[in-house]
């Protein structure tokens, strides 16, 4: 290990195998290790035997569930938006060949206690009960515009300019009742909170135009998401193998890494009594403990069910959105189901996730109207996350360190993240254009 390296990545979560595979596909030299034994990090997924070792350890599964090792249970439960930036970087890797993705039966909203269907296109929004009438006339002319808007086309714009009005603006301009409003910003734009409305149009509106794109990237989906089988344990290890075939060299079940520092910068990591020398580190907060700090906290209920979550028309897959309003709250309840036809459950089987950022002392009670929806649980596990997120920027102290995982349900944010630690690596910021993201093609 006294090798010369440009980067030594620390941790094996999905943030952390992206950079890697990226900073690979570069040239760059790069080391890669982990306290763990396996892959995921914070973002592994867990069998049955492993699921019960952390949260209820000295006790067995209980045998009716079926095979252990015929579970795949997230930690970080989120979907894929189907032509959304972590499909451009599958494709711009390649890294979408070692993977297979199936697509996610559906997207729905809390609306007054009910769970409804979210529409996301103007014909959609015409048969929707989330509508009155005339609600469904104003909307209509709202989607087309959107369907219609082109940044670099004035005459799409129809007068508005969207860099500077609103999105309250906006939404004042086409009528829209606020509960309208409500689904559009936090189940199609998929924003957390209502911020959003004060600040220009422009990028909520391409949010909405994306979740529309994906909705129709494949022929015959009913959401605009995708998940791969077996689970999201798979997408770290697709980019681990990415970055050894580019000449990374991976080191797993190394408790003591340990970064080293001279005159106040990273020069190396120690593991062992040895030391490995690389220009700058790159790793998942936990191993900067003084160069992190607590932003927020999530809380995860992870359910074991043998039926689908009521009045999701028995989707095998499906993300909800409590939308803060709905229920009350500063910020929005996630719901996520996937089930045995992802291959992360025996036969039958359900696995239900509700996750919300902390606001109160008591984060299991903020769960509860998310658990109301999912039906009867035959097992359960609540944990409370520290969200970390770095000080600096990491150019001073050569530590470029990535965030921790939000309570969304989908991976925008967190692809977000990667793109701006590559850049600020890197100095650039990486085309994603250069590829067709419909290669990403989920199977039947």
């Amino acid at each position: 290990m006294d090798e010369q390296y440009d980067a030594i990545v620390l941790g094996t979560g999905l943030k952390e195998c992206i950079i890697s595979g990226l900073l690979s596909v570069d040239g760059l030299k790069v080391l890669h290790m982990d306290r763990n034994d396996y892959y995921g990090g914070q973002s592994a997924s867990l069998n049955l035997k492993q699921l019960w070792e952390r949260f209820r350890p000295g006790q067995d599964p209980p045998k009716s569930l079926g095979a252990s090792r015929d579970y795949n249970v997230d930690m970080v439960p989120k979907f894929i938006m189907a032509n959304g930036n972590l499909v451009r970087v599958l494709v711009h890797t390649d890294v979408v060949k070692y993977l297979e993705f199936k697509a996610v039966d559906g997207s729905y909203v809390l609306n007054k206690g009910r769970v409804e269907k979210v529409p996301a296109t103007d014909y959609e929004a015409l048969k929707s009960p989330l509508m009155g009438l005339f609600e469904k006339r104003r909307a209509r002319g709202f989607f087309i515009y959107l369907q219609d808007y082109n940044p670099e086309d004035p005459r799409t714009h129809k007068g508005y300019d969207l860099r500077r009005m609103t999105m309250a603006g906006l939404y004042k301009e086409y009528g829209l009742d606020p509960m309208t409003i409500d689904f559009i910003g936090h189940a199609l734009a998929l924003h957390r909170d209502d911020g959003y409305l004060n600040e220009p149009a422009l990028p909520t509106v391409m949010k909405i135009k994306l979740y529309n794109e994906s909705l129709n990237r494949f022929e015959g989906t009913k959401s605009p998401y995708i998940y791969p089988l077996y689970g999201l344990g798979e997408l770290p290890q697709a980019f681990a193998r990415l970055s050894a075939v580019y000449g990374g060299t991976y080191m797993l079940n190394k408790p003591d890494a340990q970064v080293v520092y001279e005159d106040g910068k990273a020069v190396g990591v120690s593991s062992e009594g040895v030391t490995a020398k690389c220009k700058f580190v790159v790793g998942d907060p936990s191993y900067f403990p003084n160069k992190v700090h607590r932003t927020s906290q999530v809380v995860r209920a992870m359910c074991i069910m043998s039926h689908p979550i009521p009045g999701t028309d028995n989707s095998h897959s499906v993300q909800i959105i409590l939308p803060q309003k709905q229920v009350n709250r500063k910020s929005d309840v996630y719901v996520f189901c996937c089930s045995y036809s992802h291959n992360v459950a025996s036969k039958d089987k359900y696995i239900a996730f509700v996750s919300t950022t902390v606001e109160t002392s008591n984060p299991e009670q903020e769960l509860l109207s998310g658990l109301a929806l999912l039906g009867k649980v035959d097992e359960q596990f609540v944990e409370v996350v520290d969200v970390m997120e770095p000080l600096a920027d990491g150019k001073q102290d050569k530590c470029f360190i990535s965030k921790g995982y939000d309570a969304t349900s989908h991976f925008e944010t967190t692809v977000e993240d990667v793109l701006d630690l590559y850049t600020r690596i890197t100095g650039k910021p990486l085309d994603l254009d250069s590829k067709d993201p419909s290669k990403a093609a989920t199977s039947s």
